[in-house]
């Protein structure tokens, strides 16, 4: 992701798995997406096409992450248009365009809930150690810092 964003930009990237493995994330996608510092869009014609070809293959997407320039939170433009709209789907937010450490130190992860609403307090993977040995913050509805330090 630093390498797409040049440490400039905001940048995407989508895990997605396939409906029978869900729990196994099978591809990472960098979607066609227009990119500043503060955000980015996605392309209206690749996600169209997108959305066939997960139909095609029998692929979900399982987690958006994203990257911030600076603290990494979930923001109010990220609570209100997150690629999928459906409890239990993942976001997972990566500080400083991505070009720190490789890990989850210092990242901003939240859940949407079954009343639509993001996750407050730790985060259920927070049980599990990171690869890195760190795990990422979780999110109490768009609020800085707030939830769980992993």
């Amino acid at each position: 992701m630093h390498s797409r964003g040049r440490g400039r930009e905001e940048c995407q990237i989508l895990w997605l798995s396939s409906w029978d493995a869900p729990e196994v994330i099978a591809k990472v996608v960098h979607p066609k997406h227009v990119a500043h510092r503060g955000g980015f869009v996605l392309e209206d014609r690749w996600l169209n096409d997108f959305w066939m070809e997960l139909g095609n293959t029998n692929m979900g997407i399982r987690v958006q992450v994203h990257t911030h320039p600076q603290e990494a939170f979930h923001s109010p433009t990220d609570d209100e248009f997150p690629i999928i709209h459906k409890p239990g789907f993942l976001s997972l937010v990566i500080p400083n365009f991505g070009l720190g450490p490789v890990g989850f130190r210092d990242a901003y992860l939240t859940e949407i809930q079954i009343d639509g609403e993001l996750a407050t307090g730790a985060h259920p993977l927070a049980a599990h150690d990171s690869p890195a040995g760190t795990r990422p913050h979780t999110t109490s509805h768009a609020r800085r810092g707030a939830g769980g330090r992993w």
